[in-house]
């Protein structure tokens, strides 16, 4: 099970308050875990991703083991820590400002 943090605008809207454990087919990469959250809570789909492109949208970031996942391809695979359930993937939303 991947262990998936939510930010707290997307956890009120999926009615969550800590974070989700979802299943996912082997090898987890960054995509076939949106695949499942978005699966899962499918009142989330097009929050975290672009419904047509699938790229992310602005102003969310994706984290695993300290590492910024956010640039990099969706068929990446998250690090093994992550698979083996002892970190979780972090969807997160990021501030900009002036």
């Amino acid at each position: 099970m991947i262990r998936v943090v939510l930010p707290p605008h997307l956890k009120v809207l999926a009615h969550v308050q800590d974070e989700v454990l979802l299943h996912v087919e082997d090898p987890p990469t960054i995509g076939s875990i949106l695949d499942a959250v978005e699966s899962q809570y499918p009142m989330l789909a097009g929050t975290i991703r672009d419904h047509v492109t699938h790229k992310r949208r602005p102003f969310v970031r994706f984290f695993a083991c300290e590492e910024d996942l956010s640039h990099v391809s969706s068929d990446t695979v998250v690090p093994a820590a992550v698979i083996a359930g002892k970190e979780p993937f972090l969807i997160v939303g990021a501030l900009a400002g002036g």
